[in-house]
């Protein structure tokens, strides 16, 4: 007779898992949002799950169904980690919207989700309500962490309440998880810092497979113990997955609300606790900066995890020696989930320029420009390619495929791997500069200018010219009281790059511009300084020698 195999239960990996988990099992460990000053609003994850229910109930009775976009325009809450639960537990597919883009951006994402309801926080109602005059899917608004907008009479086909008073009148009960674990939960568009945003989806499963990567102990290593600082926006890239991996662990999360300045975060250490914050680097420098000019102490912040654009070592350095704390530095995309590589928190051999090693779940490939794998992986630079059970497959609204035959995705980036795995990104294809038919490799060159204690930020771009086609400048943003010549600039190039690779002019920024998720925005950058003439009258020192 045949033999009858054995099964295991068919377990749903759903991301309300989570927050089901935390409420049976640590009910009262915290939900913190900052609200200004000493003000915080605190929930228990218990509670947190009722409410998000009671949201599901609400979203339900306004007519969303499985498979339906749901939009949110909203800061770090309390209010929006609900709504996150509450719109992807009943199947429904979490828009998150950046509020730091341009009312039009948001509108043609709004336009290509076809979402029908937007969770709005108060006070960026304004917003809002100049993305609705150009969104014309959507038809409600609900309103968190403040009261509704008086727009009677504005537009008759448009609702709009708080997300409380939906509460209030909602009835029935929804079931969470009632579908199949690769149903799409969340959608967030690119930053678009290098070319025009498109959307990611990302699935149940994807999301849940992403949290156990995060929780393994050499990459975020959260336990129960930990109160977590989550500063890095919710409506980028999932919050890189927090909002799923501390309630996973039974871990405070702290949420900053819309303030992220020194002080306000200072606070939030200091009153919650917290043990371990992540976010940008320009995060960081504020929080460093306040300690500094304060005197203060954060003795129970353990960890920082940096991420979305590059560290500075000078400022790496400056974070551990001042806070005490050791700096985990990280690499991912919105393409990702977003988390890539990780480097772990005890490795005493980490540098700022070392993104990390991949754990489980996420494989790494180095080619040649025509996607050709490097013979030897560990030797030289390369455009690196990623799959695994978090990255993307096609983008929203495409029917072609965003990965080639075997599965890989192109980053777009350069990059290197040592000896003992690390991930080190070189730069951005895009970025690359070609001067006289040779390739110019920007982000080696800021990355020397870059850890020089006098200056905070450090870009190079192509300008045009009619002899070699392009040459690079470099712009610079110091340090505060901090000043510099050119030749001090530039000094530390000579012998360490080709001397064709010398920038021909510095400039100096009084404010480096910075992209929606903390990034330097290269192309407002290029619009700016790319052509000789735009740059006339912006030039700061000599011009340097070739």
């Amino acid at each position: 007779m045949p033999v009858t195999d054995g099964a295991m239960q068919p377990y749903a990996l759903t991301l309300n898992k989570f927050i089901e988990h935390a409420a049976k099992w640590h009910p009262e460990a915290e939900v913190v949002t900052g609200r200004g000053g000493d003000a915080v609003d605190r929930t228990g994850y218990a509670a947190l799950k009722a409410r998000a229910l009671r949201v599901s109930a609400a979203l339900a009775g306004r007519g969303v169904l499985f498979g339906d976009r749901v939009a949110t325009l909203a800061w770090n809450t309390q209010a929006h980690v609900e709504a996150w639960y509450a719109i992807m537990g009943m199947g429904a597919v979490c828009h998150t919207l950046n509020p730091r883009l341009t009312a039009a951006q948001l509108a043609a994402m709004l336009n290509q989700s076809e979402a029908r309801v937007l969770i709005v926080s108060a006070d960026l109602a304004p917003l809002a309500r100049k993305i609705v005059a150009e969104a014309a899917s959507v038809s409600q608004i609900l309103v968190i962490d403040g009261p509704a907008p008086d727009w009677r009479g504005e537009d008759p086909d448009l609702s709009v309440s708080t997300l409380e008073d939906a509460i209030a009148g909602a009835d029935g009960h929804v079931v969470w998880g009632d579908f199949d674990e690769t149903s799409p939960s969340g959608l967030c568009f690119t930053s678009g810092t290098t070319g025009s945003p498109k959307g990611v989806t990302y699935t149940h499963r994807s999301g849940y497979l992403h949290t156990l990567r995060q929780l393994q102990a050499d990459v975020m290593g959260l336990t129960a113990a930990d109160a977590v600082l989550t500063v890095v926006p919710m409506f980028h890239a999932n919050a890189w997955g927090l909002p799923f991996a501390a309630p996973a662990a039974g871990a405070k999360l702290v949420l900053p609300g819309r303030l992220a300045d020194g002080a306000s975060l200072a606070r939030l250490i200091e009153s919650e606790g917290v043990t371990m914050a992540v976010g940008v680097p320009t995060v960081w420098l504020g929080l460093l900066e306040h300690v500094e000019a304060t005197g203060g102490d954060l003795p129970t912040l353990k960890r920082i995890m940096v991420g979305g654009a590059a560290l500075a070592p000078a400022l790496m350095d400056r974070i551990e020696r001042r806070l005490g704390v050791a700096v985990q530095t990280s690499w991912g995309m919105t393409e990702l989930s977003p988390l890539g590589v990780s480097a772990a928190p005890g490795d005493s051999d980490r540098k700022a320029w070392m993104s990390g090693r991949p754990a489980v779940g996420v494989d790494l490939l180095l080619t040649d420009a025509e996607g050709e794998p490097l013979a030897d992986q560990r030797a030289a630079e390369g455009h690196l390619r990623v799959r695994g059970s978090a990255a993307i497959e096609r983008y929203f609204g495409h029917d072609e495929a965003a990965t080639d035959e075997e599965g890989w995705f192109d980053t777009g980036d350069l990059a290197r791997i040592d000896t003992r795995g690390n991930l080190i990104i070189t730069g951005r294809a895009k970025d690359l500069i070609k001067s006289g038919g040779e390739w110019i490799n920007p982000s080696e060159i800021e990355a020397i200018v870059g850890a020089l204690p006098q200056v905070s930020q450090a870009a190079v771009i192509g300008r045009s010219d009619e002899k070699w086609g392009e040459r690079p400048i470099l712009l610079v943003e110091l340090a505060e009281n901090q000043s510099v010549t050119d030749d001090e600039l530039l000094e530390p190039l000579r012998g360490r790059v080709a001397s064709w690779w010398l920038p021909d002019a510095v400039m100096r920024l009084d404010n480096m511009p910075l992209g929606p998720t903390g990034k330097i925005d290269k192309l407002r950058l290029r619009s700016d300084y790319r052509d000789a003439s735009s740059a006339e009258g912006q030039f700061s020192g000599k011009r340097a020698a070739s």
